[in-house]
């Protein structure tokens, strides 16, 4: 039992285990730099370089651009999500020479003495060598309910974490030989996938791949007949494939989701899995425990009122703080009053959420149990009434018992009440929630007096009316019906938390589950978005997409605000370049069924896209908002872009066959692109809506920039725009102007569609 020597450390294997919260730098190179569109715009660079005039390839210097912005925007996620993920990791009890110390997770060694207590996580497999009332809760890898008991000898498995009591293992599995390790290789990447919006986006990508082939292949076949200069032939045809190509969506979805991770890491908040972005957004109703949550760590002993003076109150109370060599709260806050205590207990049951009691035999004085009054006592029972009293006022209240045997019953000998502390914080973050749309649910194992009496103080609609959990139905129907109807739940078990999710979720919610304890941990990994305390248990942190490390239950708002931000922004950004994918795809099939040339050049799509998608999109994605993310991503963006690019495409290809015939092909083609840039413009107006002054700003600088872009005679000629001809500029700009009234139509249109 006194471990390893330092010398048997230093050679021994050490448990080296990727972090989850991040991915490799060489990865995240590899994400960005090698996709099929960066692949597909190489190749149409390159033909331009060799067919074409170099400033039609300036499309290529956006994608370099798009690159490195991305790569560094997940740089900084990274580097965020890394050093909060090593304040999150809990310290380690070991034995090492005969002493007890703390280490890191990764310092673990194969045959460390790994010390237990309840909350603990096992991190790796390892065989029980002593244990005091052990149980492990190994749930989240078996799918069994129970808490096992372990005795010396018995196995443990990494992924399980200890409920009750305290002991001890030897690490015999470490680093990628861990049971959880094994398990979990695949899931724990670093990934955005299973959510809606990254399964949109994958859709939209797919689809526009499979058009891209067949529109491409005509259009390059109708500019190659069309025109007998082969250069000018495919310029025009990858002018229209690359305005296809949706380039920069997939990157302003990585940049929005890596810059909430930097906002929140600065507001001392964790994201631990990615998606959890987007959960955020879409959270409906929000669960949350009493303990750790609306009220803050700790207790203070409040009183001790004796219902037999004949009884050894005070000593009994001090032997049963002092078993436990890792006291829970209620222990640690009777301790501070009895720090010591004579008596030796010959056999104990630590305490249990599941129990909601602790006891412990000590021979001659006795055996002893403290719990709570409406489990160990019956109704019109001595203390049973005054208990129930108490708890009315917010008190947490429990009852010693002397009894003849370590099971949940006895005769009253005290009742003691402990004050809680009630986060000053918590009343406007509660608010927030109900202005905002978010049913709060307080979900809690104390007594559901006491858990009303908390939940009245903070005004919280219906905390005057609390259920007993323990008179609920098992069928998930009726607890549904149960859970719409209340507010307040008092004697909650842990699996009854679980089973409250899974029947909240079968109404259509999106529920995020807050917690600290040990008792969270199966209903946080079931929730849609599990929160946990960074004070709270190293089994808790561990199952949690968020972590708040400052335990401050205010940052919550930030936390919601942040995922509706990113989410909202997303689906902005998404139609501007769907808009573009759209009206680059009908413009191909037109041209190609007539046999037209292509209405642009690769240069005047750049500078179009640039002014009214690219410099714009980055502003948009990382606007602040509050709209509630609702599902249905993909037919919202497609109810707006395709009419959006459809009528955009009628505009440019009206404006250029009006032109066509009486002056040359580079004129021609600019009063087209004074009509894509009008049309895409005004779609860029409608989607920053509402327009606040910044947006009214970006949206003027970037028509100004236009302006600028004819006024100034080097950039005129580098874009190869010819203003000759006012009589076609100006139809161009009568034609932008019918289909801006046309597009502000279709959008509302699709919003009546929408509602």
């Amino acid at each position: 039992m006194d471990g390893l020597t330092s010398a048997q450390v230093a050679v021994a294997r050490k448990n080296d285990v990727p972090r989850r919260s991040s991915r490799s730098l060489g990865a995240i190179v590899r994400a960005n730099v090698f996709t099929l569109f960066n692949l597909v715009i190489a190749i149409l660079w390159a033909l331009i370089m060799i067919f074409g005039e170099w400033q039609d390839g300036l499309f290529g210097l956006v994608i370099v651009a798009n690159a490195a912005i991305g790569i560094i925007q997940e740089l900084r996620a990274k580097h965020t999500l890394d050093q909060l993920a090593v304040i999150n990791e809990a310290p380690v009890r070991v034995r090492r020479d005969g002493a007890e110390q703390q280490i890191e997770p990764h310092q673990i060694v194969l045959g460390d003495l790994v010390l237990l207590g309840p909350g603990d996580r096992l991190l790796v497999d390892g065989e029980v060598v002593a244990s005091e009332g052990l149980e492990v809760d190994e749930s989240l890898l078996t799918g069994e309910e129970d808490p096992v008991h372990k005795h010396p000898g018995d196995q443990v498995l990494s992924g399980s974490f200890a409920v009750a009591g305290s002991g001890a293992f030897t690490a015999t599995q470490v680093g990628t030989d861990a049971y959880a390790v094994k398990l979990a290789e695949e899931a724990s990447k670093f990934t955005l996938a299973h959510s809606e919006l990254r399964d949109g986006i994958t859709t939209f990508i797919k689809y526009v791949t499979w058009l891209t082939i067949p529109v491409g292949a005509l259009l390059i076949y109708s500019q190659v007949r069309n025109d007998s200069d082969f250069g000018t032939a495919i310029t025009g045809a990858v002018a229209g494939i690359v305005t296809m190509i949706p380039e920069g969506l997939v990157l302003m979805t990585s940049i929005a989701f890596a810059v909430g991770v930097v906002r929140l890491g600065r507001r001392k908040c964790l994201v631990q899995e990615l998606p959890a972005i987007e959960g955020l957004a879409r959270v409906n109703v929000l669960c949350v425990d009493k303990t750790g949550t609306l009220t803050a760590g700790g207790m203070d002993l409040d009183e001790v009122l004796p219902l037999r003076y004949d009884e050894p109150v005070d000593d009994a109370l001090a032997a049963l703080a002092n078993v436990d060599p890792r006291p829970n709260a209620t222990a640690a806050a009777i301790q501070v009053r009895y720090p010591t205590s004579p008596w030796k207990a010959v056999e104990s049951v630590p305490f249990s959420s599941a129990r909601k009691w602790s006891g412990a035999d000590f021979g001659d004085n006795g055996v002893w149990i403290l719990g709570a009054p409406d489990i160990l006592l019956e109704p019109g029972t001595p203390g049973y009434g005054q208990a129930a009293k108490l708890a009315a006022t917010g008190a947490r209240v429990l009852v010693l018992c002397r009894t003849e045997a370590l099971e949940g019953s006895g005769a009253a000998v005290a009742l003691v009440t402990l004050k809680q502390r009630i986060r000053p914080d918590a009343k406007d973050t509660l608010r927030y929630f109900a202005k905002q749309g978010v049913i709060v649910k307080v979900i809690s194992g104390d007594n559901p007096e006491a858990v009303s009496a908390i939940a009245t103080s903070l005004d919280i609609p219906g905390g005057d009316r609390a259920v007993d959990a323990r008179t609920l139905p098992d069928d998930k129907e009726k607890l549904a019906e149960i859970l719409d109807a209340n507010t307040v739940f008092g004697r909650v078990t842990p699996q009854q938390k679980r089973q409250f999710v899974a029947a909240l979720q079968s109404r259509g919610h999106t529920v995020a589950m807050t917690g600290d304890g040990v008792n969270d941990v199966l209903a946080l990994k079931d929730a849609d978005l599990g929160i946990a305390m960074g004070a709270g248990s190293p089994a808790t942190k561990a199952v949690a997409q968020v972590v708040l490390l400052d335990n401050r239950f205010a940052t919550l708002p930030h936390v919601v605000g942040e995922g509706r931000r990113v989410l909202a922004n997303i689906e902005r950004v998404s139609n501007l370049f769907l808009t573009k994918t759209f009206y680059a795809i009908a413009l191909s099939i037109l041209v190609g069924v007539l046999g037209l040339m292509f209405p642009f050049a690769p240069r005047h799509s750049t500078l179009v896209n640039a002014l009214t998608i690219g410099i714009p999109a980055f502003f948009l994605a990382l606007a602040p908002t509050m709209e509630r993310s609702k599902p249905g991503f993909v037919p919202r963006v497609l109810r707006f872009a395709v009419p959006a690019g459809l009528i955009v495409a009628a505009a440019v290809f009206l404006t250029f066959w009006a032109a066509g015939g009486g002056s040359s092909l580079n004129a021609d083609r600019t009063s087209a692109v004074i009509a894509l840039f009008l049309t895409t413009w005004w779609v860029l107006v409608l989607i920053a809506k509402p327009l606040t002054m910044l947006r009214v700003a970006l949206v003027a600088a970037m028509a100004g920039l236009f302006a600028l872009a004819f006024a100034v005679p080097f950039v005129r000629t580098f874009f190869a725009l010819e203003a000759g001809d006012v009589g076609n500029d100006l139809t161009a700009i009568g034609i932008s102007v019918v289909a801006a009234v046309a597009i502000s139509i279709a959008v509302r249109f699709s919003r009546t569609l929408r509602t």
